[in-house]
């Protein structure tokens, strides 16, 4: 075959070729499943709102995003039910361990600049922690006893709570040592914290078990020894002030204090005592800016931090952390032989990551929270609860301010109006 030929023979191939492909049919990009449809609204309405009028709680709120926009807020009581300010957009609550997330960040941001491991131990940055001790129990004359570390505690400990502090004060022998050393007296610094939790024995062999405890207020010294700036200050700079979270703080000026909700205590079915004990955290500008609690907030706020997380590190131009770094954050760091993990299992099928839990498996059943394989959440002591859907790119934020935390089944009630309810592993 001369050339003229193969080249007339090729063309025609192609053509046909082309023709197959342009008569092949398309595949249509997928459309991602709403989730907060005219019933889900429906339903978040009618769950909040009756919680409220069962006297549950004075005063709540919700803002959920889905795909990048808002989809879903309301609010309903008061803030002040006594002086009858309506909970609103605009109203300040206290977040509680819902700080722990933002204090992770702020520490992974150092992890992406290279300035640590998350293996290191935390006595290369923090030598309070060189010396510790582990309790192994009492003896016959009430003497406390102890065996040395196995191995250092590591930053990697102290980000998933297997660091071996204690948290209580009912541990035999530890529990009123931990009570005296008085960690969180707000006249104390950081270091002061630390120099005084250096001397309490650990509870168990870090990497052993999961509890929860003071972790992340060492993070939060963590990232002042690393950086060289006080740990308010760089947070400010590199998390909270370019994420324009401008009302998240530790202390709330006075021009702001009529938004700032009153907390209540739940005494009995539909008995609300109001607390008079932790308004005075945020009105006075404390030495003590603890990691893991101590911010207040507001929805559309802390809106923005979710929002910077299902968005892998950036919120709009603003870029926190690198896509990779926020997947290590959302991964289990949990293996399994740290089988013992205290409550942490009533969270649902779920391992823990870098300062959230990370669901691991579906619900087995409607008896347990819903949510998403992939979800990262966490939750604070006055109720308050936020998530990160991933897969469905949807961030959930609830406020409420209600003491003890969440004996009323808010959470679970709140999940199941999102995504309606789960049987036997499937939503319905």
């Amino acid at each position: 075959m001369n050339t003229l030929p193969r080249l007339f023979f090729f063309l025609l191939l192609c053509t046909a070729l082309s023709c197959k492909e342009k008569d092949r049919p398309q595949k249509s990009p997928a459309v991602p499943t709403t989730i907060i449809t005219d019933s889900a609204v429906q339903r978040l309405d009618r769950t909040l709102q009756s919680y409220v009028a069962q006297g549950h709680v004075a005063g709540i709120s919700a803002l959920i995003y889905e795909q990048g926009e808002e989809a879903y807020f309301n609010a309903f009581g008061f803030a002040d039910r006594e002086a009858q300010k309506p909970m609103d957009r605009s109203t300040i609550v206290q977040i509680y361990s819902m700080t722990k997330p933002v204090t992770g960040v702020a520490l992974m941001t150092l992890y992406e600049q290279g300035k640590f491991k998350l293996d290191d131990p935390i006595a290369h940055y923090a030598p309070e922690y060189a010396n510790m001790v582990v309790h192994t129990g009492m003896d016959e004359a009430g003497n406390l006893l102890t065996e040395p570390l196995q191995r250092p505690i590591t930053i990697r400990d102290v980000t998933r709570h297997t660091a071996g502090f204690p948290n209580r004060v009912d541990i035999p022998g530890l529990g009123e040592l931990w009570q005296a050393a008085d960690l969180y007296d707000r006249e104390s610094t950081l270091s002061e914290m630390a120099e005084k939790m250096g001397k309490v024995p650990l509870w168990f062999q870090p990497g052993t078990q999961w509890e929860y405890g003071p972790s992340v207020d060492v993070q939060a010294l963590l990232v002042e020894r690393i950086s060289g700036l006080p740990y308010k200050e760089y947070l400010q700079k590199n998390v909270l002030g370019p994420l324009k979270m401008t009302e998240t703080r530790y202390f709330i000026p006075e021009a702001d204090r009529h938004r700032f909700a009153q907390l209540y205590i739940r005494k009995g079915e539909g008995k609300l005592i109001r607390d008079s004990l932790t308004r005075s955290n945020y009105t006075k500008p404390w030495p003590l800016t603890r990691g893991g609690s101590g911010l207040t907030s507001t929805l559309d706020d802390y809106m923005r931090f979710a929002q910077m997380l299902v968005q892998e590190g950036h919120l709009g131009e603003t870029q926190i952390l690198a896509p990779e770094t926020v997947r290590l954050m959302a991964t289990n760091q949990l293996s399994d032989s740290i089988s013992e993990r205290s409550w942490l299992p009533s969270k649902g099928q779920v391992g823990f990551g870098i300062d959230f839990a990370v669901r691991t498996v579906p619900p087995k059943s409607s008896e347990e929270n819903y949510g998403e394989v992939g979800e990262f959440f966490w939750d604070g002591a006055a109720s308050t609860l936020f998530w990160v859907d991933p897969k469905n790119e949807l961030t959930a934020v609830l406020f409420v301010q209600l003491f003890p935390y969440d004996g009323i089944g808010l959470h679970k009630a709140f999940r199941d109006a999102v995504y309606g309810q789960i049987e036997n592993g499937n939503q319905q």
